[in-house]
């Protein structure tokens, strides 16, 4: 498992870096694995640009986030994904990245999707992408925690953007729709600002969101084994076409 984990965090990293989404060492990606005596994790390294990451540069960790394996070392930021593998034992991956948009509302201190203005991503992310406020690295982790209970993607205040998922792309394609829906919004502010779509529909998109299996259910969440889901992905689109039929 942890070789194939380093071939899928490298990947992950190519990807990211090929989108424009980071410039220089920025970004970092990491994977959980479940071990015995508590669990064990493969990381990006740090001072290696995400196009020139490969497998045997990644580096595997311990339950605390002492490195344990392989000759470089962790990302100093690697305490804000402790906290993700914390707040949802179903969280396998965790991906932090500078998309431009995106990246730039959250220096402006801006949410740009609380309230939603489209129903795919609801069921895709959750029913916002919250801002996470500027903490100094080393600083507390309790709001990132607070913020990923309910969704699978934040805004970093001045910082960037972080998302999570079952697999690596699962949590590349959460990046992708967060930044995408970031440059919706910005062209939606040019002529007016977006309009929300209505709670009450929000909240059956949510629940659209459970049964197809793409966020834990409250009662479960905590309840992860560590196996990876291996099973057929439903199709998101699908959902939600039934979910806005429901909703008249």
């Amino acid at each position: 498992m942890e070789e194939a984990l380093r071939r899928e965090i490298a990947s992950l990293c190519q990807k990211v870096a090929a989108r424009g989404w980071v410039a220089n060492h920025d970004g970092n990606a990491s994977a959980r694995i479940a071990a015995e005596g508590g669990d064990r994790y493969v990381a990006s390294p740090t001072a290696v640009h995400k196009a020139d990451v490969r497998p045997e540069m990644a580096v595997l960790l311990d339950a605390e986030g002492k490195v344990i394996g392989g000759e470089r070392k962790v990302f100093s930021e690697f305490a804000l994904h402790l906290a993700c593998y914390r707040a949802r034992a179903d969280i396998r991956f965790v991906l932090h990245a500078h998309p431009p948009t995106a990246t730039g509302w959250a220096v402006a201190g801006e949410s740009f999707f609380d309230p939603p203005f489209l129903a795919e991503p609801v069921v895709s992310l959750g029913a916002s992408i919250p801002l996470v406020p500027y903490a100094a690295p080393g600083s507390g982790t309790s709001d990132l925690e607070h913020a990923l209970s309910g969704c699978d993607a934040v805004l970093l205040g001045n910082h960037g953007v972080l998302t999570v998922g079952k697999d690596a792309e699962q949590a590349f394609l959460r990046m992708e729709l967060v930044e995408h829906l970031a440059r919706i919004a910005l062209v939606a502010r040019q002529v007016g600002g977006a309009r929300p779509i209505p709670a009450a529909d929000v909240e059956k998109l949510v629940a659209a969101r459970v049964k197809a299996g793409l966020a834990p259910a409250p009662t479960e969440r905590g309840a992860w084994s560590g196996t990876a889901d291996t099973g057929s992905r439903p199709d998101v689109s699908s959902v939600v076409r039934d979910a806005l039929r429901r909703l008249g």
